[in-house]
């Protein structure tokens, strides 16, 4: 039995390339080169018919070790909390007021692109501090 070492995460939305680029920030991605014969990604929507231009965009780890993420138009907006989210590490090693003053500093450069903060939980005897934070289209996420 062969295990599946790659995978992608997909976000339904409704802007595939502002919400990839978004992300990219936050995460340090970047955008890959556009397909073959093309030279840029606007280049590549435009070719296609109306209905499918800029319909999807993606972006990747440049490290090649973080796991693709995938942006697909979708017709509704986002209705109920997600039922998977991204935990984004920010504070990892860190503990007490180090790390609810690291995950305070990427909170507010991540509310400076458009991102939300919904939420903060401080430490306790089982968990250590954690934000909660909505993307630009609405997704939940946490800093952790």
């Amino acid at each position: 039995m062969t295990s599946i070492k790659k995978f992608q995460v997909t976000f339904d939305c409704a802007e595939p390339e502002r919400l990839a680029r978004f992300w990219c920030e936050v995460l340090g991605y970047v955008v890959p080169p556009p397909p073959e014969g093309f030279a840029t990604w606007d280049d590549y929507h435009h070719s296609l018919p109306s209905d499918h231009q800029v319909a999807w965009f993606a972006c990747v780890d440049p490290s090649g070790v973080g796991p693709r993420l995938f942006f697909q138009r979708v017709p509704e907006g986002k209705v109920v909390k997600n039922r998977v989210h991204l935990d984004v590490r920010a504070g990892t090693g860190l503990v007490g007021e180090e790390r609810l003053a690291t995950l305070e500093a990427e909170c507010a450069r991540l509310v400076a692109l458009g991102a939300v903060h919904e939420r903060t939980l401080y430490a306790d005897e089982d968990n250590e501090s954690c934000i909660v934070m909505r993307d630009i289209e609405g997704n939940e996420f946490c800093l952790d």
